[in-house]
């Protein structure tokens, strides 16, 4: 093993505000970590500010020889990342949607259809007017989770609202006071830090969670176990998932062909903020 395969990086192109606030990434690490370092490899993470300094890092590290592979996270449709990669013949695996990295191996959670059931929850509930606060609107994972969220209140005859947001804990809190606007009676967070502040910001406007609305939360955490009150939660096994981007990156770095690994499916968590 060279030098350079004893080594893998990963940039995340996030304000250090929202990394610090969200436990996804921490998880998501230990498990890249479980599989990689009894194989004799590390993981160098890096923060920057945008897209063009996160490609800067990745032909940096190709033309030093400083890591053997990398991983891709938050793609957007037709991503120039994909193509950077296969030019600076770096190996690379995709935490994403098979569609957005065409020749990568890739990690696959189903977005849309794990959008779907959280509505079909909620509307099974009785609820006909639902807020729903995703992600930056670029990212692959964002489209896919509003299309499956769409398709589904559609069919239910359930209303539907955006509201855009960053995963930080203070976007949460503006579009939860956007949304109210719409006066919906259930608010599903693409991320958990997103849900804590829903249910802050529903506190502070008088009303009660789940009595007044319902909150869900897409990713669980001992957050979402400790809030008052406990938030329902989509639950991924967000280590496995870790694990298998490793098991990918390792794949790709030996030189095998790209594949689909599947993520474990999530499952809603039903906890005291959803009536």
């Amino acid at each position: 093993m060279t030098q350079a395969q004893r080594r893998v990086g990963m940039v995340l192109a996030r304000a250090s505000r929202v990394l610090g606030e969200e436990p996804y990434y921490h998880e998501f690490l230990e498990g890249l970590e479980r599989v990689l370092t009894p194989a004799g490899v590390s993981v160098l993470v890096k923060v920057v500010t945008d897209r063009d300094a996160e490609s800067e890092t990745y032909e940096r590290w190709a033309a030093e020889g400083h890591v053997g592979g990398v991983v891709l996270l938050d793609l957007v449709p037709d991503d120039d990342r994909v193509e950077l990669v296969g030019r600076l013949s770096l190996p690379a695996v995709v935490l994403g949607a098979p569609s957005t990295a065409p020749g990568l191996p890739t990690v696959w959670t189903d977005d849309a259809g794990f959008a779907r059931e959280a509505i079909r929850f909620l509307a099974s509930r009785g609820h006909e007017s639902i807020g729903h606060i995703t992600g930056p609107a670029t990212f692959a994972h964002t489209q896919l989770r509003r299309a499956g969220a769409e398709k589904e209140a559609q069919a239910r005859g359930v209303r539907l609202t955006h509201a855009v947001a960053d995963y930080s804990y203070e976007s949460g809190r503006t579009a939860t006071a956007e949304l109210l606007a719409a006066s919906p009676t259930a608010i599903v967070c693409d991320n958990d830090v997103m849900a804590l502040a829903a249910l802050e910001t529903l506190r502070d406007r008088g009303l009660s969670v789940p009595a007044d609305i319902s909150v869900v939360a897409w990713d669980d955490s001992a957050q979402c176990q400790l809030a008052v009150p406990a938030l329902s939660a989509m639950s991924h096994d967000v280590g496995r998932i870790g694990e298998l981007g490793a098991r990918a990156l390792l794949d790709a770095m030996a030189g095998a062909p790209p594949a689909v690994y599947e993520a474990p499916a999530a499952h809603l968590v039903i906890r005291a903020s959803t009536r």
